[in-house]
């Protein structure tokens, strides 16, 4: 309905109330007149412009090729050489080892000579640390560069140190606590740790299991990976979907579960208003409308279907609008969609719904109409009330008509 159509049923209105003598009609709170004259300062808007100003734009199948869906990133195609295979474990700073040392014989250097010639000559020493310069220490082997090594490499660098010293000297190093081959695992997950990496290899499923699982809707959480200054983001679902996307973790690697939640507003004829929760890895405008409740028949015009967005300006550029200043935000735009057409419904169906976005409804025109009679059957209630009615029905009628 036009705005002067609307104007002109507010006259009728605004003259069959005076008909009637009415004063005051019941309301919640002061009157709007009230708000604005007792107001120390009135900003008032120019009633002849918007509020704001925006593009409306009609979905066609044109307009579908500037929102396509999303570019998923991707732990597979993200992390390089990495992503392959398990990660080798070397010795790091921080972990904690234990160092057996064996001899053949009794009478060496570690095994006293009562002891005899046995297997199971071997003494073990004080678990300790590997300092912040890389080293353990080992009796008459002096400092052993422990960092970037396996166990396997420094036991045979304290063999080749004792091999002129003890009886044919063995050495066995057992890992106690890794503390350099850790990763965090952060977020929305039930168990939020620091935990050592299986030597074996595990993946980012198994340390969010670990962690003991993500806390929030699987379809609402996201998973990023930060490794060597480098991040990537991929949803949950992708990750249980696509077994490529769940690759090894390696040392000082960041998982963080982060729950997405993805929202529109839905006003107007359909069949729910508020706040709506996306509850899917993608949605489309279809699908929203479907969500809303769909279409009220008794109410909704299903040519006049909106969804307001803000739009970043280069797009709005590149679709051949004259619009070059740089809108913190994006630029506001509305989409109409006739859902009287068939098509329609396929087009909505390709369009994908961001976060924030804006469904309405309009009414139908008939819908003003009938709300336009029963205030005038509220308002005419009396004597005189046959006479006004069919009179302020033909009016409306020919007002609608117009």
């Amino acid at each position: 309905m036009t705005f002067h159509r609307r104007q002109a049923l507010m006259c009728g209105v605004s003259a069959l109330l005076a008909l009637s003598g009415c004063q005051t009609l019941p309301r919640s709170g002061p009157d709007d007149a009230v708000i604005r004259d007792n107001a120390t300062l009135y900003f008032a808007a120019d009633e002849k412009k918007p509020l704001t100003n925006y593009v409306l734009v009609d979905l066609t199948e044109p307009v579908l090729s500037y929102f396509p869906k999303a570019q998923r990133q991707s732990f597979r195609s993200g992390f390089g050489a990495t992503r392959k295979g398990p990660p080798d474990l070397p010795l790091g700073v921080g972990d904690v080892v234990e160092v057996t040392l064996f001899e053949s014989a009794a009478g060496g250097l570690f095994i006293p000579a009562e002891a005899g010639t046995r297997p199971g000559n071997f003494i073990t020493l004080p678990r300790q640390v590997i300092d912040t310069n890389g080293y353990i220490s080992v009796p008459y082997a002096g400092l052993i560069p422990a960092v970037g090594r396996t166990t396997e490499q420094v036991q045979d660098i304290i063999v080749q140190r004792l091999a002129d010293r003890a009886i044919e000297p063995q050495a066995v190093i057992n890992l106690i606590e890794s503390r350099s081959s850790e990763i965090s695992v952060l977020g929305d997950v039930n168990s939020p740790a620091k935990l050592a990496i299986n030597p074996g290899g595990e993946k980012v499923l198994d340390a969010l299991s670990r962690a003991g699982g993500i806390s929030a809707p699987s379809a609402e959480t996201s998973i990023t990976l930060q490794r060597n200054g480098t991040t990537a983001t991929v949803l949950f679902d992708d990750l249980i979907a696509n077994p490529r996307e769940n690759i090894f973790v390696y040392p000082g690697d960041v998982i963080y579960a982060n729950r997405d939640r993805r929202t529109y507003l839905a006003f107007g004829a359909s069949g729910l208003n508020g706040r709506i929760d996306f509850e899917d890895s993608d949605l489309t405008l279809a699908e929203a409308v479907g969500k809303a409740g769909g279409l009220l028949d008794g109410r909704a015009d299903p040519g006049q279907v909106f969804l307001y967005r803000l739009v970043d300006p280069e797009t709005l550029s590149a679709m051949g609008f004259p619009v070059t200043a740089k809108t913190e935000g994006g630029f506001p735009v509305i989409f109409r969609t006739n859902m009287r057409d068939p098509s329609a419904y396929f087009l909505a169906q390709r369009f994908p719904m961001q976060d924030k976005d804006i469904l309405y409804v309009s009414n139908a025109d008939s819908v003003e109409l009938v709300k336009f009679l029963s205030v005038i059957n509220s308002a005419t209630s009396g004597t005189v009330a046959p006479i006004v009615d069919v009179a302020a029905a033909k009016t409306a009628v020919k007002v609608i008509g117009d």
